[in-house]
């Protein structure tokens, strides 16, 4: 079969990077950023009907296929949100035109280098797609320019490159453990070839790139204690750069360890990698929810509440099994939909008030009625509270962990519930209460935040059994 989806996905957003680069007027460059995230998406979803045959650099299968699908579906909508909301920032000033073409350009890039990271189906190539995402961010959340931005991204800059430097170390042991096995040259770096050998691999080495592996992409995915780039990263950014970072780059990286996960479990010598991520999903988890309590800035809180949700999902795909692996693709899935629904709110908010800080921002269901709901109903989303998408694979994980380790489900549940306690305190001084600070009208398109809840509520009534069948089968697929 052809490979023109899996192509069309990569070739899109870099011909729309060079455009975007060149070309002037902000409205002009937001519409054709829209226009190419929307033909990345379709033809994203031509790879549901069509599937090439997997060759020594692309590879799209089931597991990585769920990846791509909400990664182009998040960044479509995300170029929405971004088309009205960065227009308000030019009018503000805070942004120059000659910035909107980079942040254009660099926005398409970031696509082009995350869909190359899901379908590079060679190891070498997947890592240096990382490494060109972790860069085009690095540019992204400096644009500001302002002493604090230029921190954060220097900051993430200085934390993501000893992350990334250590994942290049895991990748080169897993190619020196393949190399008596399968051989010098390219075969020793495909993915698919190195699945079907690892049972022959040296355990030993592979344990060591597993250590390394985890480190170098734990730091990319936000898990603590490797987590100290992504809260600046996120309140000093663009909203929409944000929802990216939150809602799909998070994913890109943790996507990068289940494929290694696999590896490991196909070798009966090798360290069971689940409690590696159990632990470090767990400290993550009940790190995060304590934190929560402390914030005073509204894309700071939200930071942290990405990193509590990261540990759900690393603790879930740690857990494996049918029920678990299937809890964390839907709790990832509802995550991205709804984290990136809340910074659209964030953004919204933020420009309305003038500020990011939440003692000035009180009493917004009564000055801004449809922006105040949509925060209340997203973070209500975020919490878990029935019957949203959270929910349902907070559940399916919780009752999965009480089965077979009760003392886990425990520390889990403790972990969650600090979480929703933080969170709904916040929320209540936030929404609620007498007005506060000052007040201004809001620019953005609220289509892309409610279009986002809805398929998070839709999830939490109904599942259609076509999405059931294929989540439970990739869920086969991690083990």
């Amino acid at each position: 079969m052809t490979a023109h989806g899996a192509i069309a996905i990569l070739a899109i957003p870099l011909l729309a990077a060079a455009l975007l680069a060149v070309l002037p007027g902000y409205r002009m460059t937001a519409r054709l950023n829209m226009l190419a995230t929307l033909l990345t998406l379709l033809a994203a979803l031509s790879l549901l009907f069509v599937r090439p045959e997997p060759g020594p650099y692309l590879l799209v299968d089931d597991l990585n296929i769920v990846f791509i699908v909400l990664t182009t579906f998040v960044a479509f909508t995300t170029s929405v949100f971004s088309a009205s909301y960065i227009g308000h920032e030019i009018e503000s000033g805070r942004l120059t035109p000659s910035f909107l073409r980079f942040y254009h350009a660099m926005y398409q890039v970031l696509m082009f280098a995350m869909n190359l990271a899901l379908v590079a189906n060679n190891i070498g190539l997947m890592w240096v797609a990382i490494e060109l995402a972790t860069l085009t961010t690095v540019l992204m959340v400096g644009i500001y320019r302002t002493h604090e931005a230029l921190e954060a991204a220097w900051k993430y800059f200085i934390l993501g490159s000893v992350g990334i430097a250590l994942a290049l170390f895991g990748t080169i042991l897993i190619y020196m453990a393949a190399l008596p096995v399968i051989g010098e040259g390219l075969d020793a770096m495909v993915w698919t070839v190195l699945v079907t050998r690892a049972a022959s691999f040296d355990p030993a080495l592979l344990n060591v790139a597993f250590v390394f592996l985890l480190l170098g992409y734990g730091t990319k995915v936000g898990l603590a204690p490797l987590h100290a780039w992504l809260p600046d990263a996120h309140a000093e950014g663009p909203t929409p750069i944000s929802a990216v970072l939150s809602g799909l780059l998070l994913n890109v990286a943790l996507y990068a360890l289940l494929r290694f996960k696999i590896l490991l479990a196909v070798n009966p010598d090798a360290v069971a990698p689940g409690p590696l991520l159990v632990t470090m999903g767990l400290i993550s988890l009940i790190f995060a929810s304590f934190m929560l309590y402390r914030r005073r800035d509204i894309k700071r809180m939200f930071a942290y509440s990405s990193i509590e949700h990261m540990g759900i999902i690393a603790f879930a795909f740690g857990m494996g099994g049918p029920l678990a692996n299937f809890a964390g693709l839907l709790h990832m899935t509802m995550h991205s939909l709804t984290k990136s629904a809340i910074f659209f709110a964030a953004g919204h908010i933020s420009q309305v008030k003038g500020t990011q800080r939440m003692a000035d921002m009180g009493g917004l269901t009564e000055t801004h009625p449809v922006l105040g709901w949509g925060l209340v109903l997203g973070v209500v989303a975020i919490a878990g509270l029935p019957p949203l998408g959270i929910f349902m694979s907070e559940f399916l994980l919780v009752t999965s962990t009480f089965a077979r380790q009760p003392l886990l489900a425990v520390l889990l549940v403790f972990g969650i519930l600090l979480g929703f306690g933080a969170l709904l305190l916040r929320l209540n001084a936030v929404a609620f209460g007498e007005p506060r600070g000052a007040s201004a009208d809001a620019k953005a398109s609220y289509v892309p935040m409610f279009t986002h809840l809805a398929l998070v509520f839709m999830a939490g009534i109904y599942l259609p059994p076509p999405l059931v069948a294929w989540f439970q089968n990739v869920a086969k697929l991690l083990g």
